[in-house]
């Protein structure tokens, strides 16, 4: 009997490999420059203009970079640093430079209690973070270490989105929507809950969810075409997705998915059910996805329209193609970089990657 559910498996696992060749172009378009490093973790970049960065540190850091001149910002909140948890995301608002407004998301919790993901506002002003406000924060603590989420990403409407992980409890919180973790949500920026959010009117129900069945969704972006709201996250071994959300959508976990367990046992042998979305690609086996954007420039030869997705288990940066809605072409960037926790286009369209232990490093095209 066991032999037969090990064949099982394994031919269940190469069909969902079929479209997974990823390729290694002799060509490369690029130089890689080490333009900041750290020896820390640098969990999330964004730029006030082209030439000044400002990125987090797990550790419970955020620094501001420009030529020569690092900044640290002072005023941070208290940061619950355990496991997968710390100091993540950091989103500028559109109207920063008039209003000096930024987003973040965080641990927050103590050793003894221990904690849940986070989401604050404050102004930021002369290299300091003041009138902090705590727009959400996930209920129910535990100490345990593991999938805090966390992206945080704005939409032309004003909406502030961002993604809290199961927390380790996938058996309850992420088709629970009376409970944090696995999910999706959407809330004002001022941290009130939209009208028309998809369960504002439902009992028993946390209101700022937008769409739910998540594991760890680690990377988001606002196409900006479609005007849509793209994840990414990550599956347990196997089964990684790229999700495109949808308001009270159900993304299926744990009821379906790509994945096995980290031991090598099923979790479930249902890859769809009724009602439940499907991704629109995933990954077997798994690459770790830790960030996403969209390519929205043309500084690089043929790559406008793809997606650049950090992989912290393969060490690089993954470009994928897209034809008609599926993924058509994969190839490795920065190929044994280390492992790659964000990448972002600055103002004028040059791709950078915050890269664990190493620093900040950006992609300069070569010129023919």
């Amino acid at each position: 009997m066991k032999k037969t559910i090990l064949l099982i498996l394994v031919i269940n696992f190469s069909c969902a490999q079929e479209d997974s060749t990823i390729n290694e172009p002799e060509n490369k378009i690029y130089d890689l420059e080490l333009i900041h490093p750290t020896k820390n973790i640098p969990w999330s970049i964004e730029f006030i203009d082209e030439k000044t960065i400002i990125y987090t540190e797990k550790r419970g850091n955020i620094f501001i970079v420009s030529d020569d001149d690092i900044v640290e910002v002072e005023g941070i909140p208290s940061i619950y640093e355990r496991g997968q948890g710390g100091l993540m995301d950091i989103e500028l608002h559109p109207n920063f430079k008039e209003n000096d407004l930024i987003f973040l998301s965080y641990a927050s919790g103590d050793r003894e209690s221990g904690g849940n993901t986070a989401i604050a506002s404050a102004n930021l002003i002369d290299g300091k973070l003041i009138n902090l406000k705590v727009l959400y924060e996930g209920e129910e603590n535990t100490t345990r270490g593991q999938h805090f989420g966390s992206r945080i990403q704005l939409d032309n409407k004003g909406f502030l989105y961002f993604t809290i992980g199961d927390r380790g409890n996938r058996d309850v919180n992420p088709q629970d929507l009376n409970k944090d973790g696995g999910k999706v949500y959407r809330i004002n920026i001022d941290g009130s809950i939209p009208e028309d959010n998809p369960f504002v009117n439902d009992i028993d129900t946390k209101k700022a969810i937008y769409s739910y069945g998540h594991r760890n969704p680690q990377g988001i972006f606002l196409h900006p075409e479609t005007g849509k709201i793209w994840t990414n996250e990550h599956g347990p071994r196997g089964g990684d997705e790229i999700n495109i959300i949808s308001a009270g959508k159900n993304y299926g976990w744990p009821k379906i998915t790509y994945g096995i367990n980290y031991v090598g046992t099923t979790i479930t042998k249902n890859k769809s059910l009724p009602g439940l979305e499907q991704p629109l690609y995933y990954w077997v086996p798994s690459i770790a996805p830790s960030s996403f954007e969209f390519v929205w420039s043309e500084n690089y030869e043929n790559w406008k329209g793809s997606l650049l997705v950090g992989s912290l288990k393969y060490m690089y940066l993954e470009r994928l193609e897209l034809k008609d809605g599926k993924v058509t072409y994969r190839e490795k960037v920065a190929k044994n970089v280390g492992r790659v926790r964000d990448v972002k286009l600055s103002p004028d369209g040059l791709i950078h990657i915050a890269v664990e232990n190493k620093g900040i490093f950006r992609l300069n095209p070569i010129s023919e």
